[in-house]
């Protein structure tokens, strides 16, 4: 379970975000919706580790405790957190083959056949098994969203924070990436944070949804 307690979030002097709590359960999508400028995504900086508590950032500071299992991740630093991370661009490494972008994810003390293998298997699970070798420029919006959160679920991360992960998307893509990508947290069985404008986002993910004001509690 990834729990947040009390979190509070100030921009030179002016509240944010007060008292904010909730809590994750493995395999489940929390959905937080509000307003640009009202610190979403300082929300997933803090829970990634990039805007400690207590440190003060372009104006922004941010206090409150954030844990995972019971243990405090305050005080940790991003690399040691383990933390996946799905933004609006998929951000594949253009000069990469599709299996070289998955096998960069996976960790380096597997051994090289099993690293490939679960590449494979990645592949397959896309339906792209014939992609192996293709520069992600070749592959559609919705085919490039899919490999970019499956290589981030090979890296097993612990939890997975997503930032607007479809708003780039056609209409006609979301309802389907939607569906996979609410699918592979449940297979990971890994809490996730989604932060969104569009409530069809939250909708779609099954779980709670909180709108964040300036006195969120």
């Amino acid at each position: 379970m990834l729990s947040v307690k009390q979190f509070s979030l100030s921009l030179n002097g002016s509240n944010l975000i007060s008292n904010l709590h909730f809590d994750i359960a493995d395999g489940q999508v929390l959905s937080i919706m509000g307003p640009s400028g009202i610190g979403k995504s300082s929300l997933l900086h803090f829970l990634s580790g990039t805007l400690h508590h207590g440190n003060q950032v372009g104006g922004l500071m941010a206090s409150g405790e954030a844990s995972l299992h019971g243990v405090n991740l305050n005080n940790q630093a991003t690399e040691n957190r383990k933390v996946g991370l799905l933004q609006q661009m998929p951000l594949l490494f253009p000069h990469m083959s599709i299996i070289e972008n998955l096998l960069f994810a996976i960790p380096e003390n597997l051994h090289k056949q099993d690293r490939y293998a679960s590449a494979q298997q990645a592949l397959e699970k896309l339906g792209i098994p014939d992609k192996a070798n293709t520069l992600p420029k070749a592959l559609s919006g919705g085919q490039q969203a899919r490999v970019a959160l499956l290589r981030t679920l090979l890296a097993k991360p612990d939890y997975l924070l997503l930032d607007e992960p479809f708003s780039k998307l056609d209409p006609a893509l979301r309802r389907d990436v939607r569906a996979f990508v609410l699918n592979e947290i449940q297979q990971a069985n890994i809490p996730a944070l989604l932060v969104t404008h569009d409530p069809d986002d939250a909708k779609a993910m099954k779980g709670q949804c909180i709108e964040l004001t300036s006195t969120s509690i």
